[in-house]
């Protein structure tokens, strides 16, 4: 595949330019997606927090409900 196509192939985001999905500030290289170490401990706490969620038809178990 050249250079051009993969510009022109849909569904492909280049990473140059990405912003942070916390903030909206440029992505640093070394901390990617996120700008800065404090965004991506957002994220985490996010994470942790239970704060992201995947929607799915599945009933929770009790044991579940126990841990809760």
């Amino acid at each position: 595949m050249t250079d051009e196509e993969k510009l022109t192939t849909p569904n492909v985001i280049p990473l140059r330019g990405r912003k942070c999905p916390i903030c909206k500030k440029p992505a640093d290289a070394t901390l990617k997606p996120f700008c800065s170490k404090r965004c991506a401990d957002i994220d985490l706490g996010r994470w942790w927090g239970e704060s992201y969620r995947i929607e799915t038809n599945n009933i929770p178990d009790d044991d579940e409900e126990e841990y809760s």
